[in-house]
């Protein structure tokens, strides 16, 4: 897939959405909402929030392509990661909550890929140069979780009730926030930029076991987040396509927007 510019990845992320609520597939849930993100960037590129526009746009395509590549080839049943294996089996999971498909396309997409998108626009290059712009991007990558948590009554209004009440659900979002995910990711790309291109592979294969053993904390979860994701599930009402739909206008964050177009 050939992806020239942020604009093509919006396009194409377009097309998975589509696609999604044509076929009724779960996979969808996390495409709209990676596509709100990607648009996000792009404002920030024309906004110069960012030290480097150019580049931020290469991390975005080399980002995003990787997601896109894992979906086609999931799609004709090719070989993808074990993480984004997790998240596309999950997604054939009827009893699973719109949070759960979220969550794991992030724990796939950031644990693994940021990383490495990360190292691959830097090579022959001091990684240290692109930290802030990384640290940027992840500021507007973590509204993803802020969305998530403020936003999901838009499908089930008693879920925000829930998550004010219970820690245990919070603590969860916590576990795969943005925040935390970006330090990992970080500190990987540091990690494979010290070794040669050639030998990144297996690198990349041990991060990957690492990332997908780590989504048991959403497919498999303990006995109480269970519970509350089964009665969520109950509440969720539509269909996939209408709850795809509905998470297509989530309220934006005001405050990271005043951040990308520099008002204080």
């Amino acid at each position: 897939m050939e992806l020239q510019s942020i604009d093509d990845v919006i396009s194409e992320l377009d097309k998975i959405i589509l696609d999604s609520e044509k076929k009724h597939d779960a996979l969808g849930y996390f495409a709209v909402l990676y596509q709100r993100v990607t648009v996000k960037v792009k404002e920030g590129i024309e906004n110069d929030y960012f030290d480097d526009g150019p580049r931020m746009e290469q991390l975005d395509i080399v980002f995003a392509k990787r997601y896109i590549d894992a979906y086609h080839s999931h799609q004709q049943k090719g070989n993808i990661t074990e993480s984004w294996n997790e998240a596309f089996v999950l997604s054939k999971n009827y009893w699973a909550v719109v949070l759960q498909h979220l969550l794991i396309g992030i724990n796939a997409h950031i644990n693994l890929d940021l990383g490495i998108a990360a190292a691959d626009i830097c090579r022959e290059k001091k990684i240290a140069d692109l930290l802030d712009d990384f640290n940027k991007i992840n500021e507007i990558l973590a509204s993803l979780v802020g969305e998530v948590q403020n936003n999901l009554s838009a499908i089930w209004p008693a879920l925000k009730w829930i998550l004010k009440l219970s820690g245990k659900i919070d603590d969860l979002l916590v576990d795969f926030s943005m925040k935390l995910a970006r330090d990992g990711a970080w500190r990987f790309a540091e990690s494979i930029s010290l070794i040669e291109f050639d030998n990144w592979q297996e690198h990349i294969l041990t991060r990957d076991k690492k990332v997908a053993l780590k989504a048991a904390l959403i497919t498999k979860p303990g006995p109480f987040i269970r519970f509350v994701f089964f009665f969520v599930r109950l509440g969720e009402m539509g269909s996939v396509a209408e709850k795809i739909n509905k998470l297509k206008y989530i309220e934006p964050d005001k405050e990271l927007l005043k951040k990308i177009r520099g008002i204080r």
